[in-house]
């Protein structure tokens, strides 16, 4: 049928009150175009036929998703890092085989061997700008600052040491650090001890007092510990700010002080705040592995925040029975428990021989594909660990492809028949 007789036809509806663009405009067309060819049972099924091949080899109109464009690499560019900058690419495919996973699990042997041969420097996933690690420090006895208080007893002297009296508790008797970093001590005059440990600040009283008196022997303690603290957030039993005396001050001593962990925390996604940087802490690594890299030295001024897990989920879409977004388990979920958690592959529409895993993790994307067509493949996907907001699809079968393009062409068929054999009185009772 030429153009032509096409525009002729809707011109035609068109004067008949049919607006061009419309389903009855299309149907006015339908009914002409049928009057003037023979209606042959075997030239409808044979255009069908050649309309369902058609469709089949254009993708774009096949309803639905699939995988089929991306056998070897990604269909569609996606964020690669390339040396120091994050640029769009097309991502090379990956099977999962076990030589990919013989080397997942040495890569992961090594982290962890460096980690803990790194002291307090090692870490995993810094966030901020500059190193990639905590810089490390060694500890260091607490040094007095603005807000503390001390008690200074001179032995065989009480009316230095409690001037007031004995009834009342050692932070009301005893000497707060001023703003300045100085104290008031009798015989001492005023001392400049901020930035001192107790032992330095004992040393510099007895230089002062040796004038007055002999032999002069006195202590020095810390009664409240108040200029320096770290704060903890997030999900922890008790949030707040945790003063740091003169027991080491680590990560693990900041969270147990705040009443450990809650039931909903990410254990392996602790942030560290320090000096305008934050840097990712796997406290998980450290209570299952003995990672003690993982347990870093606080220093006053830090922030501990605790994230809570909702982020810690795997999607699994396509061909599954009950597709959707699962909760991990402290970051431990693999392959197959995914598929497992979803029931398992549809057997009648999927295809087990393309299920892909898509992971996009510190800017960068990978893609993975494994061959589930034989039951033993899947001992594979028990073995690959999946990673939080990982991507796992599973592709559709051909057949099933065939058999939505014509579940989508019955209806038109079916309306092609209806066309054939109604008689249309505005156009004179022809058919």
């Amino acid at each position: 049928m030429s153009r032509f007789t096409t525009d002729r036809t809707a011109r035609r509806g068109a004067a008949r009150g049919f607006v061009p663009g419309t389903d009855l405009a299309h149907m006015a067309g339908i009914a002409h175009i049928a009057d003037r060819t023979p209606r042959s049972p075997t030239l409808i099924r044979t255009a069908l036929v050649a309309l369902a091949a058609a469709a089949i080899g254009g993708c774009s109109l096949i309803p639905g998703t699939s995988g089929s464009l991306m056998r070897e690499e990604s269909s569609v560019p996606l964020p690669v890092t390339e040396g120091a900058e994050t640029v769009p690419a097309n991502v090379k495919l990956q099977p999962i085989t076990a030589q990919l996973i013989i080397d997942q699990h040495q890569a992961e042997e090594t982290r962890f061997r460096r980690g803990n041969a790194g002291g307090q420097t090692a870490t995993r996933g810094a966030r901020g700008k500059g190193d990639k690690s905590i810089p490390g420090f060694d500890y260091e006895d607490y040094k007095l600052g603005p807000g503390d208080i001390i008690n200074v007893i001179v032995w065989d002297h009480p009316e230095i040491t409690i001037p007031a009296g004995s009834y009342r508790s050692a932070e009301q008797s005893g000497t707060l650090v001023a703003e300045d970093g100085t104290i008031f001590f009798p015989f001492a005059g005023v001392v400049k001890v901020a930035g001192l440990t107790t032992r330095e600040v004992r040393k510099l009283l007895a230089k002062r007092m040796a004038s007055v008196i002999e032999n002069v022997q006195l202590d020095v303690r810390i009664v409240s510990f108040r200029s320096k603290r770290v704060y903890v957030v997030g999900e922890v039993s008790k949030p707040g700010l945790q003063p740091i005396d003169d027991i080491r001050m680590t990560l693990v001593e900041a969270v147990n002080r705040a009443g450990g962990i809650t039931e909903e925390a990410d254990h392996g996604n602790v942030l560290l705040t320090r000096k305008g940087q934050t840097w990712r802490v796997d406290l998980q690594a450290l209570y299952e592995e003995g990672d003690v890299s993982q347990n870093v030295l606080l220093q006053p001024g830090d922030i501990i925040n605790v994230p809570d897990r909702e982020l810690n989920k795997v999607f699994v879409l396509g061909e599954v029975r009950n597709p959707g977004s699962f909760m991990m388990n402290k970051r431990r979920t693999t392959l197959a428990e995914a598929l497992s958690d979803a029931g398992f592959v549809n057997q009648s529409t999927s295809d087990p021989a393309w299920v892909y895993v898509m992971r996009t993790d510190n800017g960068s994307s990978e893609l993975f594909h494994l061959n589930a067509r034989s039951p033993d493949a899947l001992l594979l996907a028990e073995r690959f660990p999946l990673l939080p907001r990982d991507v796992v699809y599973v592709d559709v079968a051909a057949v099933a492809r065939w058999n939505r393009v014509v579940s989508n062409i019955l209806p038109t068929s079916q309306m092609l028949q209806l066309t054939s054999e109604t008689r249309y009185p505005l156009f004179g009772g022809r058919q």
